[in-house]
């Protein structure tokens, strides 16, 4: 086994994904409760006391809002950029903090920061290599800083917000502001744009791409996957396409 990756839950009510490798377990963002962690956890033959390293997106409840009884009852730390610290300290005290540099390690897992543009003081997506193995995991960016993307190149995995479509996004009941907010440069990737970015960074390697955070009311399925696919068809990729869902996750991936 070199890279096993779940992600066990995805949209506006919470998030979480595990990864795993031969002596290493790291979980993305604790946004559900302790007992659903548990029961998605089970599902693959965990359970949180095998996770050892916990990374944080941003504070936004939906990928923090477990986080103060996940370090209750397990004690393993949040590792987040030091621009975090503010907002986490309203959640959990600073001792269950540790702070992060751009490029770290845990096990044998080579983990790169990048760092995204929300409406909120720090936010951040990840990058992650297992020897040969590598994964992209971006949620909640109005846009992908250029200065990333050559390195962003044919990834193995690419787990990447396709969040809105923009049509249904102006149609729909949101007043004017969240829709602006939304479409802007701190808000979140529409399938238009998470398409284009696929389409520049998959590869030959790649063999999964996962759209996540797909919005309840601006968004469907179909609509998300019909427009990456039609970007990925045009550069004859052939590995996997996929959906997360907030109550399914998604399938587990091997690499």
């Amino acid at each position: 086994m070199k890279l096993k990756v779940k992600v066990l839950a995805s949209g506006s009510k919470g998030n979480a994904t595990v990864i795993v490798t031969d002596s290493t377990c790291i979980l993305i963002d604790i946004g559900i409760s302790y007992l659903h962690l548990v029961k998605c956890l089970a599902e693959i033959g965990l359970s949180p006391s095998d996770i050892q390293v916990l990374l944080i997106t941003h504070t936004h409840s939906d990928h923090v809002k477990g986080l103060r009884t996940f370090y209750k009852k397990t004690g393993v730390k949040a590792y987040v950029p030091g621009a975090m610290k503010k907002e986490l300290l309203t959640i959990i005290d600073e001792e269950a903090m540790e702070f992060i540099d751009d490029f770290e390690k845990f096990g044998d897992v080579e983990v790169e920061v990048i760092h995204t543009s929300h409406d909120t003081s720090c936010s951040v997506g990840f990058m992650l290599r297992n020897f040969s193995c590598s994964l992209l995991y971006i949620t909640d960016t109005g846009y992908i800083h250029e200065k990333y993307l050559k390195q962003m190149h044919n990834l193995d995995v690419y787990i990447l917000e396709s969040n809105h479509d923009e049509k249904m996004l102006m149609e729909g009941p949101y007043p004017f502001s969240i829709k602006q907010r939304i479409l802007s440069d701190i808000g979140h990737l529409s399938n238009k744009t998470a398409a284009k970015y696929l389409s520049t960074m998959v590869g030959e390697k790649t063999k999964y791409v996962v759209l996540a955070h797909l919005s309840e009311n601006n968004n469907t399925e179909e609509l998300a996957y019909e427009a990456t696919k039609s970007r990925l068809t045009e550069i004859s990729y052939s590995g996997n396409l996929m959906i997360a869902r907030q109550d399914e996750g998604a399938e587990l991936i091997e690499v």
